[in-house]
């Protein structure tokens, strides 16, 4: 397919949600106070040096967090970037060299380790899912994201090697099952196919440098069949089983169409291999973002005068 949903790279738009999530990090940790423990103890001329250092092996990603939560928190110091975000290290290995006040550099730790540890969690699945799939099609992300970490989130996918599905309401047009439920339920005969038509006109207003991609969810090969002549960017195929993928595939190959068929619902690194089999063009997996568990970082300091 010629478009596709916008794909996520770091970006103004990006930064800005990541100000607005470190404030509120310095927020939930100093409220309007101070770090009590770090005053108590550490001098106020001490100066530190300490690495971020992965415990475990898997993709790293967020390591441009680190030079904005210096700056949101009035840090000064340097910051040595050691590998590249998608870069895959092992347990033990630096991954950034950071160089500040002692009592500024404890306070911000956990606010470091949290973000590096938050996006290296969910780049390192992803790859492991994309993994899975050996070339066979593409993997997506969905919009099951942490309330104002979405584009975050979604930038990590990209680390790992997945794709991004659209990053909003107002990213693409998604026909799904409630939609046409609530149109029938208000005396609306609405047919997918009707529906699709719609759309169409609709995406057909909206100006944009890309044309406004439409996607339908079906339920069933019956469901499918009705909605091939109105043509729909792409049919998202919910909570079919692989028999039934590979009579979708075939189906669309029938109609020498251009729609790509994307395979959806409780997708699992144990099942995604064998559904990416079936010859469907694309797979999303909303345990990417919903699911990841914390890349393993810690902060090691090398000297403290």
């Amino acid at each position: 397919m010629a478009n596709d949903f916008l794909q996520r790279d770091w970006d103004l738009e990006l930064e800005d949600d990541l100000r607005q999530l470190i404030r509120l990090g310095i927020r939930e940790d100093l409220r309007h106070e101070h770090d009590w423990t770090t005053l108590a103890v550490i001098p106020a001329d001490a100066t530190g040096k300490a690495s971020v250092v992965a415990r475990d092996t898997g993709v790293i990603a967020g390591l441009k967090t680190i030079d904005v939560i210096l700056d949101e928190t009035n840090v000064t110091g340097s910051c040595s970037i050691q590998c590249a975000d998608g870069q895959t290290v092992t347990s033990g290995q630096a991954i950034v060299v950071i160089e500040a006040s002692a009592r500024e550099l404890l306070t911000i730790e956990r606010l470091i380790l949290n973000f590096i540890g938050r996006l290296s969690g969910i780049a390192t699945l992803t790859a492991q899912y994309v993994s899975r799939v050996e070339g066979r099609c593409r993997v997506y992300d969905t919009r099951k994201t942490t309330p104002g970490w979405r584009r975050l989130e979604k930038y990590a996918v990209r680390c790992g090697g997945g794709m991004n599905h659209r990053i909003g309401l107002h990213d693409a047009i998604m026909i799904k099952d409630n939609h046409l439920a609530i149109s029938n339920s208000a005396s609306v005969d609405l047919t997918m196919r009707q529906a699709i038509e719609m759309a169409r006109n609709t995406a057909a207003s909206i100006e944009r440098d890309q044309d406004v991609i439409v996607e339908v969810e079906v339920d069933t090969l019956e469901q499918l069949t009705d909605v091939i002549p109105a043509e729909p960017d792409i049919v998202l195929l919910d909570n079919m089983t692989v028999e039934e993928l590979q009579q979708a595939v075939a189906m669309i190959r029938d109609t020498n169409s251009g729609i790509e068929l994307e395979a959806s619902g409780g997708v699992t690194l144990e099942t995604i291999g064998e559904i990416s089999q079936s010859g469907v063009d694309r797979i999303s997996v909303g345990a990417l973002t919903h699911s990841a568990v914390n890349f393993d970082v810690g902060l090691d300091w090398s000297f403290r005068a």
